[in-house]
């Protein structure tokens, strides 16, 4: 009974923790989404120009950091890697491109529903369908090969470049750039936002919390306990937010979303594919990363470059919709990852694989 009400729990806290960040500062519908949050570093870093979307989001930092500490407290800590790097930068960046033309990742879009946002069921179905692909090359065989066991130095770099963003972002502002309006300019206190972070990366590393693996493995392995955990966010995260009065059912008038359906069913269906040929979703990655696996903080750095880029190039999307280049964006990035996902499952021969 307990490990059936674990998961549903784990969920339950995550929505709370997303309706707190959000009362306290951060915008609408977005308390914990790592996609925006990642694009939002990369902004405070000076990787891309956008000046409404540039703010080191602490929740990323606690992420990492906190499932460091609750992977080292368990002895589960383990530097490990080399599964295919390039491409996996790749996967991560295609996987942006993806969650900015939705406007989110996975997690944003199980806010967005329960904010009363319609536009994010049709990217749900765009999502699952994403899913259901990345299903069918893992039955045909797909892999990125095997892990290996490396040098601990490796697997702390992560942890230690969080740390040291975080002193930044504390001690010596004036070297990264700070959003003075747009969503980059909401946000809850450092602290709050760290503190939340560090919890919900100890407590995602212990449950191995994935939006990817609620819908993966019910249809993979008949598995649903994942699934229930993603339900429990959404029915807390929808009791809440009428509670506190931010639900809006609808298409129109919700925060930082566009309502072009058929790029928002795109969108996410690029990010399900991409997150299924990972092994995780954004937040999955992040949370391995802080665990030592360099195979997801290679991810994550191609996450922020395709954050970058998106921005640079104008690929990502706004409240007004897509933009003109986005749907060329969008080609480019599905062309790569379907052409990886044919090649390691049908064309790649030597298959050692290895668990991510």
């Amino acid at each position: 009974m307990v490990k059936k009400l674990a998961l549903p729990a784990v969920g339950a806290l995550f929505a709370i923790a997303s309706l707190i960040l959000v009362a306290c500062g951060n915008p609408g519908n977005m308390g914990l989404c790592v996609a925006c949050f990642l694009r939002d570093t990369a902004g405070a870093l000076g990787l891309h120009g956008a000046e409404a979307v540039q703010y080191a989001r602490p929740e990323i930092i606690g992420i990492v950091l906190g499932a460091m500490i609750v992977s080292l407290i368990t002895r589960e800590f383990s530097s490990k890697g080399g599964s295919a790097p390039i491409t996996r930068f790749v996967l991560g960046a295609c996987v942006m491109v993806g969650a900015l033309i939705f406007l989110g990742c996975p997690t944003r879009m199980v806010l967005r529903i329960a904010g009363g946002d319609l536009n994010a069921i049709v990217g749900l179905f765009g999502f699952a369908a994403g899913i259901f692909g990345g299903i069918f090359f893992l039955n045909k065989g797909f892999t990125l090969k095997r892990t290996y066991t490396i040098s601990k130095t490796d697997g702390f770099a992560l942890p230690v470049m969080s740390l040291l963003l975080l002193v930044a972002l504390l001690f010596f502002p004036m070297l990264l750039n700070f959003s003075e309006a747009g969503p980059g300019a909401m946000r809850a206190p450092i602290f709050l936002a760290l503190g939340i972070g560090l919890v919900m990366g100890g407590v995602g590393f212990i449950s191995r919390l994935c939006f990817v693996a609620g819908i993966r493995d019910s249809a993979f392995f008949k598995n649903f306990s994942m699934l229930f955990a993603f339900v429990a966010l959404l029915v807390v995260a929808t009791v809440g937010n009428i509670i506190m009065g931010n639900f809006n059912l609808g298409l129109e008038g919700h925060p930082v979303a566009h309502t072009d359906g058929l790029w928002n069913f795109l969108g996410l269906a690029l990010v399900g594919l991409g997150s299924v040929l990972l092994g995780g979703c954004p937040f999955r990655q992040v949370v391995l990363a802080g665990g030592g696996n360099t195979d997801s903080v290679t991810a994550v750095f191609g996450m922020i470059f395709g954050a970058a880029l998106a921005h640079n190039l104008s690929l990502a999307s706004s409240a007004a919709g897509v933009s003109e280049r986005g749907p060329v964006g969008f080609a480019v990035a599905a062309v790569l990852m379907v052409g990886i996902a044919v090649y390691n499952t049908f064309f790649n021969k030597d298959k050692k694989a290895g668990k991510v």
